[in-house]
C-alpha cells in the first residue's frame, strides 16, 4: 500500500467539539468539522506512523475487529485535499 507518513500542516488552530475536531486554517480562512473518525486519524497524522501504523491504532480505538487500511487512506486523503495534512502516497 502506501509508506508515506502524514504530517499535519502547519498553522492550524484544532479545538475539540462534542463529536470531533474543529479545524481552523488561518492560512486558507477555512474552518472544517472532523467527525470522531476524521478526528483520530488527523491527531494520528504526526508524521512518524504510517497508514497501516493509523489503521491499526483506529481499529484499537474503535474496538474493530481488523485494521481499517482502506478507511485510513480515503480519509487521508480527504484530509490532505482539504490542505490539513501533508500526505505522499507512494
Amino acid at each position: 500500500m502506501s509508506d508515506g507518513k502524514p504530517a499535519k500542516v502547519e498553522p492550524l488552530e484544532v479545538n475539540e467539539a462534542e463529536d470531533g475536531l474543529v479545524v481552523y486554517d488561518p492560512t486558507s480562512g477555512m474552518v472544517h468539522h472532523l467527525n470522531p473518525t476524521a478526528s483520530v486519524i488527523f491527531d494520528l497524522s504526526n508524521s512518524t506512523r504510517d497508514p497501516e501504523t493509523i489503521a491499526r491504532t483506529l481499529a484499537e480505538v474503535f474496538d474493530l475487529d481488523s485494521p481499517p487500511l482502506g478507511d485510513v487512506t480515503a480519509g487521508l486523503r480527504d484530509l490532505a485535499e482539504r490542505g490539513l495534512v501533508r500526505w505522499d502516497p507512494r
